[in-house]
């Protein structure tokens, strides 16, 4: 599990294909890799992936043909930025919302507005995805925990404060820019308990 809350910005140092599947290597800057061990995990743009070798300064993640498919991971260009975070520890704060690393689906800046020293991003949601946002409710975009501020069909509206702009690659988008979209958890089980019915209790 995360958090939301980005602890780095590292940058795509490598990307192997490998028969169809991926394998990313990630240089860090200020993420301290010396407390991550092979089999750990670590969010990258948003998505959970497993560290499968380790350096000084960088790691490596196999990606498979199904996260490609269903992520902006294959998208990365060399050296392109990316948001890291690592898996939550016993007694770590959870300054953002419980964010799971596995992406719900592709979401696309639709205008990206500058107001005072924040940005305000109008995203565009997977229609299939739309009921899930809720005004004042959570998203994750990229791995970042972001508040909903308006919805309006399949858009959404989220500002971002300076502090997220200089810390994540989240003030680098562009109108078309596409992110990863983690819903808020609590959506999928509600939906799940209101279409179950209640137990059955015999005697």
């Amino acid at each position: 599990m995360f958090t939301g809350i980005v602890q780095d910005v590292g940058r795509l140092e490598q990307r192997e294909v490998l028969g169809g599947d991926m394998r990313l290597t990630i240089a860090v800057d200020r993420l301290n890799l010396a407390r991550v061990t092979l089999g750990d995990s670590i969010c990258v743009q948003g998505v959970c992936l497993t560290v499968t070798a380790l350096s000084d300064r960088s790691f490596a993640a196999d990606v498979s043909r199904e996260t490609l498919s269903l992520t902006t991971l294959g998208e990365l260009e060399h050296l392109a930025p990316v948001n890291l975070e690592p898996a939550l520890r016993v007694g770590d704060a959870l300054g953002g919302h419980l964010v799971s690393g596995h992406i719900d689906g592709v979401a696309t800046v639709i205008a990206a507005t500058t107001e005072a020293r924040s940005c305000r991003l109008t995203i565009q949601a997977p229609a299939a995805l739309a009921r899930y946002i809720a005004r004042k409710g959570s998203v994750a975009l990229d791995g970042v925990s972001l508040t909903v501020n308006e919805v309006d069909e399949t858009r959404f509206g989220v500002y971002l404060i300076p502090h997220t702009l200089a810390a994540t690659t989240l003030g680098r988008l562009t109108n078309g820019a596409h992110l990863n979209l983690e819903i808020d958890q609590v959506a999928r089980y509600v939906e799940r308990l209101l279409e179950s019915p209640p137990a059955l209790h015999t005697s």
